[in-house]
């Protein structure tokens, strides 16, 4: 509020003047019309917003010190709340050794947490902007449409890798595989060294395996996640568009496959990829978590408490993931399929090496499954098929070229060639001029 200044009599001395606030200022006018006899208590409480109780003390403060009463006592002095100036000078040297680059509200929590200093992230953002070791700034963000939540767990979950130095250079860059339900918040995800078919189909076996299938999947275009090939004349006949192997997967769990035409459709998983940037970067930074395998060791403490912290109650309490159902091998389904033909000597070529089949196939098409765990089984009518890799192919012995001796011809002597006569056609050189 402004402060005003209000003169105390006619006469203009300084130690005359009063400065109020525009509230005080307000009080005190409402306080001369009970003085006056034109207000009562209660219309005046009801006035100034206080209780009849306050009037009537302010009213006798006035009385006895006069319009300087309706001041608040505390102003000027110095807070009883106040931080000591030795416990800022800690905090913002705890801040420098080991928070440095943490934003107000995560330095205020791990404060909290690991110093045992209760201070609110408003006081450490003074403190560090007055220190110079924080800028205050104000994002400026295009407006969109605000999507409602969906109102049941499971009902949708959005998905997608993220490529970022997690480890802040004590370890190679990678990929956390996140999950993210739409109507609660609900976290979950692992790392892995790069994104693709097998960490999206392996971090989608353990989310089913630990929530449950979900009806849908929230996607961007990817290459794991939409195939980029052209359809082949039987699909074009049947109307079908190529699939990937994800989206094959998927189909045969019954689980819907939306793909977003823009990072900010799936705005719920991109906004946590940018949290998840800032405070779990930090917070591996703080145990020297520097491998996948910490990381994802680390990811099982850290995302329950990640959850109880930030998700929100659903609207409705239904949950609509599904369990898996029983007799369903997640393995044989979350796998990279491709169809082979078996050759007369029962071989079949696949990732440009050659493997032999060593059991007896009545089918010339057999399938190749790359399991998520690196095996690798060849299957004939549901029935996997040994077979070994040939390594070297066994040298052709080489077979000795027979030539047949030519047999000599004679010309008969009627023969047409020996009646022909070439010079006829031989050109004649040009003559010299005569000069």
């Amino acid at each position: 509020m402004l402060d005003c200044t209000f003169l105390k009599g006619d006469r203009m001395a300084r130690e005359d003047i009063i400065i109020l606030r525009q509230k005080e200022l307000r009080r005190l006018h409402v306080i001369h019309k009970v003085l006056q006899g034109e207000l009562r208590y209660s219309t005046a409480a009801e006035l100034a917003s206080l209780s009849e109780r306050q009037i009537r003390r302010i009213l006798r403060r006035i009385q006895q010190e006069g319009d300087e009463g309706i001041r608040h006592k505390s102003r000027g002095r110095q807070s009883n709340r106040k931080i000591p100036l030795k416990l800022k000078d800690r905090i913002i040297g705890l801040y420098r050794e080991k928070y440095q680059g943490f934003g107000p509200t995560l330095t205020a929590e791990k404060l909290f947490e690991m110093d045992g200093i209760p201070v609110s992230k408003e006081t450490i953002r003074t403190f560090l902007i007055e220190s110079g070791d924080w800028q205050k700034g104000r994002k400026h963000r295009k407006h969109r449409q605000w999507r409602q939540r969906k109102e049941h767990r499971g009902e949708m979950v959005q998905m997608d890798g993220s490529h970022h130095d997690w480890f802040e250079g004590r370890g190679p860059w990678c990929v956390l595989m996140a999950y993210i339900d739409d109507a609660t918040g609900r976290v979950y995800g692992r790392f892995y060294e790069y994104e693709g078919t097998i960490p999206a189909m392996d971090s989608s076996k353990r989310y089913m395996r630990k929530y449950g299938l979900p009806l849908r999947l929230y996607l961007d275009k990817h290459t794991t996640y939409k195939s980029t090939a052209k359809p082949t004349i039987e699909e074009e006949l049947q109307g079908l568009a190529p699939m990937s192997q994800f989206e094959r997967a998927m189909k045969e769990l019954a689980v819907d496959v939306i793909h977003a035409h823009s990072p900010q459709a799936k705005g719920r998983i991109e906004r946590l990829f940018g949290t998840l940037q800032d405070r779990l970067v930090k917070e591996m930074r703080l145990r020297s978590v520097s491998t996948i395998e910490e990381a994802n060791r680390f990811l099982q403490e850290y995302l329950p408490i990640y959850n109880r912290k930030f998700s929100v109650k659903a609207v409705s309490k239904e949950d609509m993931h599904r369990p898996v159902p029983k007799g369903i091998d997640l393995e044989q389904i979350l796998c990279i399929r491709t169809e082979r033909t078996v050759k007369n000597d029962n071989t079949i070529a696949y990732e440009r090496k050659l493997y032999q089949i060593e059991e007896p196939t009545l089918n010339r098409k057999v399938t190749v499954e790359e399991r998520i765990d690196g095996k690798m089984l060849i299957v004939s009518q549901g029935k996997s098929l040994r077979y070994r890799q040939i390594t070297e192919r066994p040298e052709v012995a080489k077979q000795p070229v027979i030539r047949k001796k030519r047999s000599s011809y004679a010309l008969p002597v009627d023969h047409p060639w020996r009646k022909f006569d070439i010079n006829r056609f031989k050109r004649k050189a040009p003559q010299a001029a005569a000069v």
